[in-house]
């Protein structure tokens, strides 16, 4: 599989991830000493990821937080596990990670806590194990608005296509849930083909590619991740010689989710209709920030914050649901998008 990745011209002028004041803390929350940060990618293979590096690679760079040298668990759980274990060795005071198996984790954080090492979790929320917060958008909302606008622009008639993230993840389950019980309720003459695809471009094409030769009408496809989904995609439909403009003749009508570069482009172009803006900036900005407010022994609680998102508890720790707004033809080039914000 191949997919593009985010040009480094970005770093260039990618926000600095700067002090927050009054992010809805608890104040009986005391101040720690500070210390070394040990911070995992989890993949390489995508541009939604690729940017997160950069922003994540520029907020270290500002000394935000002392970090270690950062890691990339390559989407492997034993990696993953496996680079935590150096960031220990190495006197880690803090974690940052993205386990992309929600489930397999759970060992690993149990013996983080037993260390009194807190845990940041960027994007996925792990099943079991200690967190300190979780740094994510809501999830079920991806799915929801996907199923909202792919019901509505098809007018709850139809058949589409949908590719699954792994299952084995939390946002791959809550974005298949959401989109299922929102079809299932109100748009119950679209068939839906579920695919599951491991968050692979390559499988998600070829088991498109057998779902169009069955089902020729297939007018609609909700891409779970446009990162690893978007270019493959629309590399067969351009082959089949389906990629037509909205509102002609034939269009499928594409919602995707993410708000890479790439996918804005594709909804000026005419060749997908709509996203949901997954925020990489702001994902390595609070995971950063909530980093350093571990090390300063801070406590946080239910409730608003100061930036537009919603402190949850979960049984495992706190969540920051950051906002993911749908975007459009209609907003596509809003300058407060993140994608937007990136040197071209």
């Amino acid at each position: 599989m191949r997919v593009r990745t985010t040009s480094t011209a970005a770093c260039a002028v990618l926000l600095a991830v700067t002090a927050l004041a009054g992010c809805n803390r608890d104040q009986s929350g005391g101040s720690g000493s500070a210390g070394k940060v040990g911070i995992d990618l989890p993949r390489s293979d995508s541009d939604f990821w690729n940017s997160y590096q950069q922003y994540i690679e520029k907020g270290v760079k500002d000394g935000e937080v002392d970090a270690l040298s950062l890691t990339n668990s390559q989407n492997d759980i034993g990696k993953l596990v496996s680079n935590v274990q150096v960031f220990t060795d190495q006197g880690a005071k803090a974690v940052v990670m993205a386990p992309q198996d929600t489930g397999a984790i759970a060992e690993t954080l149990q013996t983080l806590e037993e260390k009194d090492i807190p845990v940041v979790s960027v994007d996925t929320r792990p099943d079991k194990g200690s967190v300190y917060m979780v740094v994510r958008a809501d999830n079920r909302a991806y799915g929801d608005k996907a199923c909202q606008y792919l019901g509505e622009q098809l007018k709850g008639k139809g058949k589409v296509v949908e590719f699954q993230g792994d299952l084995s993840s939390i946002n791959g389950r809550d974005r298949s849930e959401a989109f299922k019980s929102c079809m299932d309720k109100n748009f119950p003459g679209i068939r839906v083909f579920e695919l599951a695809t491991d968050w692979k471009g390559d499988v998600a094409s070829a088991k498109l590619q057998s779902t169009l030769a069955a089902h020729p009408d297939i007018n609609g496809i909700y891409m779970q991740a446009g990162g690893v989904f978007l270019q493959p995609t629309l590399a067969l439909l351009e082959q089949k010689k389906l990629l037509k403009a909205p509102g002609t003749p034939g269009h499928i009508t594409i919602i995707s989710n993410d708000g890479i570069p790439e996918e804005l482009a594709a909804i000026r172009e005419g060749k997908i209709d709509a996203t949901v803006s997954q925020p990489a900036d702001l994902y390595a900005k609070y995971a950063l920030f909530y980093a350093k407010a571990a090390l300063e022994g801070k406590a946080f609680k239910e409730g608003a914050t100061d930036h537009g998102s919603t402190i949850i508890k979960i049984p495992n720790g706190f969540e920051d649901q950051l906002p993911a707004p749908l975007v459009t033809k209609e907003n596509v080039d809003d300058p407060k998008l993140w994608a937007n914000q990136l040197e071209k």
